[in-house]
């Protein structure tokens, strides 16, 4: 198992034995669970991520495509568009949930307002400039 394999899951280990609550780097951030098929390989994945709630719709929740500022999109965003659906764990709750891609000034105003509340989502997106724009997903459950 890789190293990012073995922290993601202790990641998930320690979402599932706090009711959805993390430490370390993650401490007081809200957490989600995504379970996702790869496109190519057809495993079953499942990666934890942070998430910005919606105002306006409790039912929508968005994940950030960011892979910490890397040149190249996260193999998750291509397994969640490709499949335009996915299920969620939220505390202890789980969900079904359709992806849709948020693009243009949505997309900006949304990724700005988690970079306000997480200032090393503006440090991903300085690193990714010229390169690349961060997309943004929204996760509404059905």
């Amino acid at each position: 198992m890789s190293a990012p394999n073995d922290w993601n899951t202790q990641i998930i280990t320690e979402f599932r034995a706090n009711d959805g609550k993390v430490g370390g780097n993650f401490e007081g951030a809200p957490m989600v669970l995504v379970h996702h098929q790869g496109r190519k390989t057809g495993k079953q994945n499942i990666t934890p991520m942070m998430y910005l709630p919606d105002a306006d719709n409790p039912r929508t929740i968005y994940v950030f495509a960011s892979k910490a500022g890397a040149p190249t999109n996260p193999d998750w965003y291509y397994n969640l568009t490709t499949a335009g659906t996915a299920r969620i764990e939220v505390g202890s709750d789980t969900r079904d949930v359709e992806v849709a891609e948020i693009t243009g000034t949505d997309r900006d105003r949304i990724y700005a307002e988690q970079a306000r509340r997480y200032p090393g989502f503006a440090d991903y997106e300085k690193k990714t400039a010229g390169i690349r724009t961060i997309p943004v997903l929204a996760l509404t459950t059905k």
